[in-house]
């Protein structure tokens, strides 16, 4: 990843994403045929899918921006391309500092208590070991688990790991930070508490990222949205209009495939009232 030199000018550029693209290679295996054997070709071939085609954008300091689309659009492989986490196959994506990702998915050791995960955690976030035992309490209040914290993990439900996990993330300031549909998880409490928190980040010039299925939390909290189709980005801009638009286009959609279903069910009838 690339790095942004630093400037005076406010709000300053953190992100420039230009022209990425990332690629997968999916292998699938080929049934051999008999010359194979003599030749020596392999039996496996693999086709390309382009999980992102050529994505630009500039980000800025202060900005919250949401990143909405149907599952396999090209969200979270974009979150991961600028975290570092995925190489491209073109394009560039310089930061102004490392990202913070954060994911649901993301690793805890489920052997350990949630306690010695936060002192782990805190201590990957560049904190002291001082420092990082000083935020045990703040973080544990935060995630509300205070009667479970010194339980192993593996006895959490997904959303206390979520919790748990937003709430190490943020203990510290990071420059950038990357959501990955952490926000879906978790009762109203805590919802306003990261929606508190991540407003907090913004107000102390922080870059966020936010990608969601929960287009109403991303109204309520970003700055800025892009919509993103087969792995392009298809409209960018203010968070309600470019919300209402997907809504209108999903829905749309629907209506079509329910239209096409009947008509194929209505078909099928008048076949077998021929026979």
């Amino acid at each position: 990843m690339w790095r942004l030199r630093r400037t005076d000018q406010e709000p300053r550029v953190t992100v420039v994403v230009d022209d990425v693209q990332v690629t997968y290679r999916v292998f699938e295996d080929k049934r051999p045929r008999a010359r194979d054997a003599f030749t020596g070709n392999a039996y496996r071939s693999y086709r390309e899918i382009h999980a992102v085609r050529g994505v630009s954008f500039e980000a800025r300091a202060g900005e919250a921006i949401g990143i909405i689309g149907r599952n396999g659009s090209g969200k979270s492989t974009l979150l991961k391309a600028m975290a570092g986490l995925l190489p491209t196959d073109g394009g560039r994506i310089l930061a102004h500092s490392e990202p913070s990702l954060l994911g649901v998915g993301a690793v805890l050791k489920p052997e350990l208590s949630g306690r010695r995960n936060i002192i782990l955690g805190t201590l990957a976030l560049g904190l002291s070991k001082r420092e990082a035992a000083q935020q045990v309490d703040d973080i544990t209040e935060f995630a509300g688990l205070a009667d479970f914290i010194d339980l192993p993990m593996r006895t959490y439900s997904s959303g206390m790991k979520a919790r748990l996990h937003f709430s190490i993330a943020t203990a510290v300031t990071p420059e950038i930070l990357m959501i990955d549909e952490a926000l879906a998880v978790g009762d109203e409490v805590f919802k306003r508490r990261s929606d508190e928190r991540i407003r907090e980040l913004q107000d102390a010039a922080g870059t966020i990222f936010i990608v969601s299925h929960g287009l109403e939390g991303i109204i309520d909290t970003c700055t800025r949205v892009l919509w993103m189709e087969a792995g392009e980005v298809v409209a960018a801009g203010d968070p309600t209009e470019i919300v209402e638009a997907y809504r209108a286009q999903m829905a749309d959609e629907v209506r079509r495939d329910r239209t096409q279903r009947r008509g194929g069910g209505r078909r099928r009838k008048a076949g077998r009232g021929q026979r």
